[in-house]
């Protein structure tokens, strides 16, 4: 079709941190309840592939599904209701430890998030810089406590 325009989806949130904390260390803070609610949100998850939990988001409980854990490399979920997908990446270095997030599922920037009634591109950029803060600050104080 000529003069259509392609409507690309907002590309994947990735935030990259290198800590001074131990693989295994990163490990149990990404990979529990206890962990995870220390720098990100309340939470009942278990690290078992399949079973659904629930992470306590500002909008109320948001439901999640683990997809994928290889530890201590990769755990992989279903964030909410919009599609999306959160990875958590390890990397051993030894004594420290590179953690990526990626935050992925985006649809395109007109898109209504339901549960905030705001445009994907705005809720895109909000939490991209919530991201930031949660894995450059949050995640490395409580590891490298």
């Amino acid at each position: 079709m000529e003069g259509a325009v392609k409507i690309e989806n907002l590309q994947d949130i990735k935030q990259t941190v290198i800590v001074n904390a131990t693989i295994q260390k990163v490990w149990d803070t990404v990979s529990t309840s206890e962990g995870i609610a220390s720098w990100f949100m309340p939470n009942d998850f278990e690290p078992i592939v399949g079973q659904e939990f629930h992470l306590q988001s500002p909008f109320g409980p948001s439901p999640c599904k683990v997809l994928e854990i290889d530890e201590p490399n990769k755990i992989i979920f279903s964030w909410d209701t919009e599609g999306w997908i959160i990875s958590f990446l390890l990397k051993d270095l030894g004594k420290k430890t590179e953690f990526t997030l990626i935050h992925s599922g985006w649809k395109t920037e007109d898109t209504v998030i339901q549960k905030a009634n705001e445009k994907s591109s705005i809720i895109h950029e909000r939490m991209s810089n919530g991201w930031s803060n949660i894995i450059h600050n949050k995640l490395r104080k409580v590891t490298e406590a």
